[in-house]
């Protein structure tokens, strides 16, 4: 594969994200979500910590507090990585796609590379302006600074978290190919199954291995007590998911027929 063929598909990948609308919509509601609920929860928090108990005084946690926002945003940007794959397929221009770049390897590649990396940037982007908006409405008797413990640990980890849940879906709907197929198995795994499983003391060891579970420990300043994660661990953990869905990607691909 010479560096500008990849290179040329890396484009062709681009301009089409550029000019599907509802990808980049999906940036722009991750955003909003994100710093909304922030802001929100930030307020709240700073007019009902003083009616707290004491032991809900002890867990405060700042700055787990303030990412609870990204957890709902998060849709969003599944949104996206679902979207970027599967829209080629319901339209019936993967066909052409398959033409103008015919090394499905590279094909691929190309639009998982792209994806991810745009997951990135806009996962940092939005991580950094809802911890900082979060922060601000907690107020500063309570809040946290980037200096503090733990503060930065979860900033880049949070950006990290996101661009792999970006990048383990883009995997997943080229198995599946459908939006509303990998969507409906996607957004009731991380936000309903999920939490019931771990909140489940006979499942609870197990479930905290799910790709949502593991890697949003790092959203937290401290894991909880009952899990056997910590912050990287939980995202390695993410990242073997990632991987292995990237993989059954590559596979689908290579057998299918368009």
């Amino acid at each position: 594969m010479s560096t500008a063929s990849a290179r040329a598909a890396v484009a062709f990948e681009w301009t089409k994200v550029r000019t599907l609308r509802q990808l980049v919509w999906s940036w722009v509601l991750c955003l909003l979500l994100s710093v909304a609920i922030a802001l929100l929860f930030g307020v709240f928090l700073r007019g009902a910590y003083d009616d707290m108990s004491a032991e809900g005084k002890a867990s405060f946690d700042p700055i787990g507090s303030g990412f609870n926002g990204l957890r709902l945003s998060m849709i969003a940007l599944v949104v996206f990585g679902v979207l970027m794959v599967s829209t080629e397929y319901t339209t019936g221009t993967i066909r052409a796609s398959l033409a103008a770049v015919p090394r499905r390897g590279l094909f691929y590649a190309a639009k998982v590379l792209t994806g991810t990396a745009l997951a990135l940037g806009v996962s940092a982007v939005v991580v950094v302006v809802t911890f900082f908006t979060a922060q601000a409405a907690i107020g500063s008797r309570l809040n946290v600074s980037v200096t503090d413990d733990g503060a930065l640990r979860a900033i880049v980890g949070s950006v990290i978290y996101m661009t792999l849940l970006c990048a383990f879906s883009m995997g997943l709907a080229t198995v599946l190919r459908s939006p509303s197929l990998t969507l409906g198995i996607l957004v009731p795994l991380f936000f309903i199954v999920s939490e019931i499983l771990n909140n489940l003391p006979k499942v609870k060891t197990v479930a905290q291995f799910l790709p949502d579970a593991a890697g949003g420990i790092v959203l937290r300043t401290t894991p909880p007590d009952d899990t056997v994660l910590g912050p990287w661990s939980g995202l390695l953990v993410l990242l073997a998911w990632t991987v292995l869905s990237v993989l059954a990607g590559l596979v689908a691909i290579r057998r299918r027929d368009a």
